[in-house]
């Protein structure tokens, strides 16, 4: 019999939401049933914080269109824990529609390390991602209302720094123009869209530790700049109430469960690419204090999810990971390698020996804030005994803890052998350091990433990005993190660079602050916050059938 992740998840029975709570020691009283198998979590109903759970966290080689299963290994990572009588949850983040109906289709794990119910994730879940979608583009609405009733802040319509936010990959709301047709339809300026996950809000939303701080943090985000260029921001005009009201229930977290009825807490979703790519801190907090042990994971590699855990959530959070994995496959590491996508069914030990240097390079990372790592080499079914044993040579002459996993085929059970190995590197005294200061320059603090985490040579500021520069230190927003806008496939800014590239320059083209975020996005390459469909897109494939079940959702 052939097997799909929505064949065996639509096959998977699935526990009642209540059960799952009271496993995770959650009261019935902080449930909000969003039917049998999805709840919110009311966190001010929980017991008292008793104990702060140890926090696993996950992340990759740079990935590739042969694919790495890093969420995978995230659920059956929490699934062998649970195997093994451990207190765990696992802590995801939610699914955007770009990528689901773009290229990558769903991110609710694989074969049988799934969570559940998994169309609903994938698609509208309980409705965070399209909440903030409203309280974006009312914001949009309410500064287009300010300019064509008055203006009353003197605000540029030349200098509107915010944008509008959809859901879904589209290319052609990049760069629009509004306010045509004549005065009452107000005033006609540029405006662009972001793919909803790029937004601010979304980042707000998943740094927030309770309401009045998302109240606080939204009041604070630059919406605009002045005719004399002075930033307005959501304070000035008054809407920041409004803003968390639409936000409320979406700053909830949301509990599920995985394939093995181990709880998951599944919430927010930043790309890892265009923004910090982490689930929510009320998700990792809640699971915190429920759990003994949090395994959760960064989006796409160690140069870009992992080093904004460290240098962004961690911050904020007031914590830092207690043990680290490192996904990688043998197909990956062969594209690493020079094979082609079409050619990795063939055995090319070579092609493995010459990817394993972008592994090294995030072992290296890792290691650099003081944090051992355990790679989990994630195996496919037409892997060769040869290609996988190439990688585990390579990792016992580097002194680095390997593990060869299965949950696809096996669940908790193929990840067995990896939760042990991690469960001796929790028991292990840290070091943990960050990398920069946030006093430090950003100048320095971009030399630190691209050269410490990216193993780059320099950077280069456009002019653009040296004007940017010098309004940051004016205002004095120069001492916040870094948050990069980076190309996945790649250590470097182009993604044709696969492998571990060396004497790279990285051109820094942009740097907008995220004052609501804490954070300053800096732009490279061609990355764009708003990404297009592909030539064949992943809804070619989707549809229903007569009774309503999804087909082709992956």
């Amino acid at each position: 019999m052939s097997f799909t992740d929505l064949s065996i998840a639509t096959n998977a029975t699935m526990l009642p939401i209540q059960e799952i709570a009271t496993k995770a020691g959650i009261p019935q009283k902080a449930l909000e049933l969003y039917g049998n198998y999805k709840a919110k979590i009311d966190v001010n109903s929980l017991p008292p914080i008793t104990t702060q759970g140890q926090i696993v966290l996950v992340t990759a080689i740079s990935p590739t269109p042969a694919g790495e299963g890093k969420s995978t290994v995230t659920v059956g990572l929490a699934d062998a824990f649970n195997q093994l009588n451990e207190s765990v949850i696992v802590a995801l983040r939610e699914p955007s529609l770009g990528p689901v109906m773009g290229m990558k289709g769903g991110a609710t794990g694989g074969g049988f390390a799934q969570v559940l119910p998994m169309e609903d994730i994938n698609l509208h879940f309980t409705g965070d991602i399209h909440a903030i979608t409203s309280a974006n583009n009312a914001l949009s609405a309410l500064i287009d209302n300010h300019l064509h009733q008055g203006n009353l802040l003197n605000l540029d319509p030349r200098r509107v720094a915010w944008k509008r936010v959809l859901d879904i990959n589209d290319r052609a709301l990049r760069q629009v123009t509004i306010g045509l047709g004549g005065p009452l339809q107000g005033v006609p300026r540029q405006d662009g869209f972001d793919i909803t996950v790029a937004s601010e809000i979304m980042a707000v939303l998943c740094l927030a530790t309770s309401l009045e701080d998302l109240k606080e943090r939204l009041a604070q985000m630059v919406i605009a700049y002045t005719y004399d260029k002075e930033p307005v921001t959501v304070r000035q005009l008054g809407v920041e109430g409004a803003l968390t009201l639409l936000l409320k229930d979406a700053f909830k977290p949301n509990l599920v469960q995985t394939i093995e009825g181990t709880p998951a807490i599944i919430h927010g979703g930043p790309f890892a690419n265009i923004a910090h790519g982490c689930n929510s801190l009320m998700a990792t907090n809640t699971a915190r204090r429920l759990a003994d042990i949090v395994v959760t994971e960064a989006g796409f590699g160690a140069d870009l999810g992992a080093e904004k855990f460290m240098h962004i959530k961690s911050r904020k959070g007031n914590f830092h990971p207690d043990a680290v994995v490192i996904v990688a496959t043998v197909r990956a590491l062969k594209m690493h390698g020079g094979v082609e996508k079409n050619q990795l069914t063939q055995p090319n030990t070579d092609a493995v020996k010459r990817g394993m240097a972008n592994l090294a390079k995030h072992v290296d990372t890792i290691r650099q804030f003081g944090i051992e790592p355990v790679v989990a080499l994630n195996r496919f079914t037409a892997d060769a005994q040869d290609e996988l044993q190439e990688v585990m040579d390579w990792a016992k002459a580097q002194g680095v803890q390997i593990a060869l996993t299965n949950v696809w085929e096996q669940g908790g059970k193929g990840g067995l052998e990896l939760a042990k190995l991690v469960k001796e590197e929790l028991a292990k005294p840290k070091n943990f350091t960050m990398l920069y200061e946030e006093t430090d320059s950003v100048e320095e603090k971009l030399r630190i990433i691209v050269q410490q985490v990216y193993g780059g040579a320099d950077i280069q500021l456009t002019d653009s990005a040296k004007k940017k520069l010098v309004d940051l230190k004016k205002y004095g927003w120069d001492a916040l993190p870094i948050c990069m806008a980076k190309t996945q496939y790649s250590l470097s800014d182009q993604p044709s660079l696969h492998g571990r590239p060396e004497g790279f320059t990285i051109t820094i083209r942009d740097i907008i602050p995220k004052l609501g975020a804490g954070f300053l996005v800096c732009l490279t390459g061609d990355i764009m916050t708003m990404p297009g469909l592909p030539k064949q897109p992943a809804a070619l494939n989707m549809d229903v059938d007569q009774d309503g079940n999804a087909v082709g959702l992956f």
